[in-house]
């Protein structure tokens, strides 16, 4: 975590010099608030046994509960992305981070399922508002090392992700009212991306509206962009997303039910299943970093290629494994498929430079809302088949990514260093 008096420091640099190096106390300071961010937001599944035993609810019905969380993040990023685009709003992280502590507090003290879903809803919500402004705010600190920038801003969000089982598995002690402790995570966020908004005020919003427009669009765009045209971009696009469905169905299936799978396969504790889930999201944490930086090097594309193809081989032979190889294949399966995210995302902004904002809310809405629909969608087919089923069914998925030989090589990413003139 970046102390306040770097980010005092940094705010006195001129604009030209935020746009031409990256900015690494407000990489690590963004980083850290998405660790906090996603800790909240790993709590909800990570406490999906609790509440099946306290409220008496079906693998359906937590499913639901995942839907209203994710679909609700969904469908509100990518719209949250086009508003900024064109009027950004420097503070709205704060903002968004308050309803999510809203949402904690409403999870802690809600008795009926109506009332989870509920504070399900509140926590999409604020996650929908913070994961398109702080990509921005992500990219804007890069220094044009845009893949490396967002795998550092992603890898936070992860750790976080893989911090929540162990929180709850030693803070919650299966009790729901003490998820309100955690409200002080989201306190401690608030006040950091205060100061964060106050950074990006300062450094990229008191230009006028066309300059930065401007220097947004010369910054990402690659020279052979100018080369594809609007239906090739549209087609890559459709291809990103069938991409990103690969991914996340699959995930779904690991983060939503791992722990059930586990218990009911191999008899494990509940503690013991969430450490073993949490073992899987620090792997997820640690393969999300490598992404970004080998996409700036090596291309995008190889990356992609890698991360959903490559995992295919782990994902047949995990439902045949013992829980030693359960474990292993897991964790290499998160290393691999985690890779993906960064490379399709900055791929997605290089295909449409200029609008960040809505093609990281849009992407960041996908991972909401696909994660959501799959974890409802495989609750209900583990109802009605088993838990077992699902995994042998979705063992299948990774074979989508065969689709990546139809988008364009945009070949590796070169950083591109703005002079002080043309901002």
């Amino acid at each position: 975590m970046a102390s306040g008096t770097n980010l005092e420091s940094v705010q006195t640099q001129p604009h030209v010099e935020a746009a031409s190096k990256a900015i690494f106390p407000v990489l690590l300071s963004i980083s850290f608030c998405h660790l906090l961010n996603d800790t909240v937001q790993s709590l909800i599944p990570a406490v999906y046994p609790v509440l099946s035993d306290a409220l008496r609810l079906n693998l359906g019905q937590i499913g639901i509960i995942a839907l209203t969380s994710q679909f609700t993040a969904s469908i509100l990023q990518p719209l949250v992305g086009m508003y900024t685009d064109k009027r950004p709003q420097p503070y709205s992280l704060a903002v968004g981070m308050g309803v999510t502590l809203l949402g904690l507090l409403f999870f802690a003290a809600a008795q009926t399922y109506g009332a989870v879903l509920g504070a399900a809803a509140l926590v999409g919500i604020g996650s929908a508002d913070f994961h398109p402004e702080s990509s921005r705010v992500a990219r804007l600190a890069s220094g044009g090392q845009h893949g490396k920038a967002q795998s550092l801003f992603q890898v936070g969000g992860n750790a976080g992700t893989s911090l929540g089982p162990i929180l709850a598995a030693n803070v919650l002690r299966n009790s729901q009212p003490r998820i309100a402790w955690f409200s002080l995570l989201a306190l401690l966020a608030i006040i950091l991306l205060i100061r964060i908004g106050l950074w990006v005020k300062v450094h990229h919003f008191d230009q006028p509206k066309s300059i930065a427009v401007n220097a947004d669009r010369l910054a990402a765009m690659p020279h052979h962009h100018l080369k594809l045209s609007s239906k090739k971009v549209a087609f890559s696009l459709a291809v990103l997303v069938a991409l990103m469905f690969s991914k996340f169905f699959y995930l779904a299936s690991l983060i939503s039910y791992y722990t059930f799978y586990l218990i009911n396969r191999f008899h494990l504790s509940l503690p013991s299943a969430q450490r073993h889930l949490s073992l899987f999201l620090g792997a997820v944490a640690i393969g999300t970093y490598f992404g970004g930086p080998m996409g700036d090097k090596l291309g995008r594309k190889v990356v992609i290629w890698w991360s959903i193809l490559g995992v295919l081989p782990f994902t047949l032979i995990l439902p045949y494994a013992n829980l030693f190889w359960t474990g292993i294949l897991s964790v290499i399966i998160g290393l691999i498929l985690a890779s993906a995210f960064s490379a399709i995302l900055v791929y997605g902004q290089e295909l449409m430079p200029g609008r960040i904002g809505m093609v990281s809310g849009l992407f960041f809405g996908l991972a909401f809302g696909l994660g959501g629909i799959g974890s409802a969608a495989l609750g209900k087919l583990a109802d009605h088949t088993s838990i077992g089923f699902v995994y042998h069914i979705c063992a299948y998925l990774p074979a989508i990514g065969i689709l990546t030989a139809f988008l364009p090589d945009l070949g590796p990413a070169k950083v591109h260093q703005p002079k002080a003139a043309t901002v």
